[in-house]
């Protein structure tokens, strides 16, 4: 088994997933002015692909334990690489958000397998710590790539060049990973297709009211409609995991109190995080009036801060320990979004902008691998797919649910401003909340310090 090539075919799959999360971000506002998107419905731009993203993962990864890892790879593969050139050729907003849908179930084939794999493939310890570090860092590392590769490809080219590029990627890793990685064996079992139906439009319906509300309030009926079914299908869902007899989602899983601290954790890091990117990509060329391109190199402070820290994740791992460590960055990154989210329409870039963001790529280089490692730990091995299924789960869900609650929160207040005053007002509530989910992602961590190692 050549682990070397194994690694590298899983890292490449995993930064066109992050790539395309990212990417999109600093070409918004030419998406906006060119497809014609309402400001609060420009965020389906980006839920869209994260809906369907998490919505599928967990039974996506439960395909993997039953038809193979290596098939779901190369299927996810295909899937994302067609959606892809279907973004690119979209002419209307409902082409795009739809393409990007299929996109995001390609992610969610795609990316339960790369973590199964990595995880099968190296052992626990050392040699897991060094591959989990390297996966975590290339998605730290992919998303701020992807900012700056967005805004260039926006401002100098165009926005579609940023999906095309995926054909000949997806196609290499195609034959990369038929050639290299070996298929892993079959289990018997069948699909939790209830579980799967509930989880995602549940989610879905919860992300739909809290955009809506954005614009419609939350005394419109389809918003309070679908609020209320949207909580319904999600009691169901977790009802139905309860029961059924191989659940796409084993509750078991939850049991390890760190396990469960680390997923909730992961969900509202990830929150703050799109909040972060989306609403400061905005106020960089709306407020500050950058181009697209300067507004990528704008992000450079947390990128290389971001891949610095990131490197050297084994050796604090060794020396703190995961909760410590964790806890640290999330200090870290807190700080950094308390002081971004002061910013005016008066603000320096300096001081306003490049040094909070130096601290918020330094947590999140902290941060990220650490939170894999512990929703993953002590996991048994026919519960890889799961674990990591949930896992990824956490990562979307937090990019999805905590982008329509800051697009809700958002577009209150301040009714007497206009123009680039109101959106400056609008990102300061966003990065607001955006920092109070990481008090409470901050403040689950001091319980993951303090539980137990269960091995389920």
């Amino acid at each position: 088994m050549n682990k070397r090539a194994i690694l590298a075919i899983i890292l490449a799959s995993y930064v066109m997933i992050v790539l395309d999360t990212s990417v999109v971000l600093t070409g918004l506002p030419k998406i906006h002015l060119e497809m014609g998107f309402s400001d609060s419905g420009l965020a389906w731009v980006q839920s869209a692909y994260t809906l369907t993203f998490g919505g599928f993962l967990l039974l996506a990864a439960r395909a993997g334990d039953v038809v193979g890892r290596r098939r779901m790879l190369v299927a996810g593969l295909a899937l994302f690489t067609l959606a892809s050139l279907a973004i690119g050729a979209a002419q209307t907003p409902a082409m795009l958000v739809l393409a990007r849908a299929v996109q995001g179930l390609g992610a969610a084939i795609l990316a339960p397998s790369t973590l199964a794999l990595l995880q099968t493939t190296f052992a626990e310890g050392a040699e897991r710590t060094h591959a989990v570090s390297l996966y975590s860092a290339t998605a730290g590392i992919a998303a701020s790539v992807g900012l700056v590769l967005g805004g260039v490809l926006a401002e100098w080219m165009s926005w579609r060049v940023g999906f095309l590029v995926n054909l000949p990627i997806g196609v290499a890793m195609i034959w990369a990973a038929r050639r290299y990685i070996p298929e892993s064996p079959r289990s018997s079992g069948q699909f939790d297709v209830i579980g799967a139906l509930t989880s995602t439009i549940g989610m879905s319906a919860l992300v739909y009211a809290l955009i809506r509300s954005a614009s419609a309030g939350w005394g419109d009926l389809l918003t309070q409609a679908a609020l209320a079914a949207g909580l319904l299908l999600l009691v169901t869902f977790v009802a139905n995991e309860r029961s059924a007899a191989q659940p796409i989602m084993p509750l078991r899983l939850f049991a390890d109190r760190q396990r469960a601290s680390a997923y909730a954790a992961r969900v509202l890091f990830l929150g703050a995080m799109i909040g972060f990117f989306f609403f400061t990509t905005q106020y960089l060329q709306t407020v500050l009036n950058y181009s697209p391109s300067l507004t990528g190199v704008g992000f450079l402070p947390m990128t290389l801060m971001n891949f610095a820290v990131a490197l050297q994740v084994p050796r604090l791992t060794r020396r703190f320990g995961n909760a410590r460590l964790l806890a640290f960055g999330l200090l870290v990154c807190l700080i950094g979004m308390a002081w971004l989210s002061r910013v005016s329409v008066h603000s320096a870039y300096l001081t306003a902008v490049a040094l909070p963001m130096v601290l918020i790529g330094a947590g999140q280089g902290m941060t990220l691998s650490p939170l894999t490692a512990a929703g993953i730990a002590g996991v048994p091995a026919q519960d890889a797919g799961a674990a990591s299924g949930v896992v990824n789960v956490a990562h979307q869900l937090g990019n999805s649910l905590g982008l329509a609650v800051l697009v809700a929160l958002h577009a209150t207040g301040a009714h007497q401003l206009s123009g680039a005053a109101l959106l400056a007002h609008r990102v300061t509530t966003a990065l607001t909340a955006s920092s109070i989910f990481l008090i409470l992602a901050l403040l689950l961590m001091v319980r993951l310090q303090r539980a137990p190692v269960v091995v389920s």
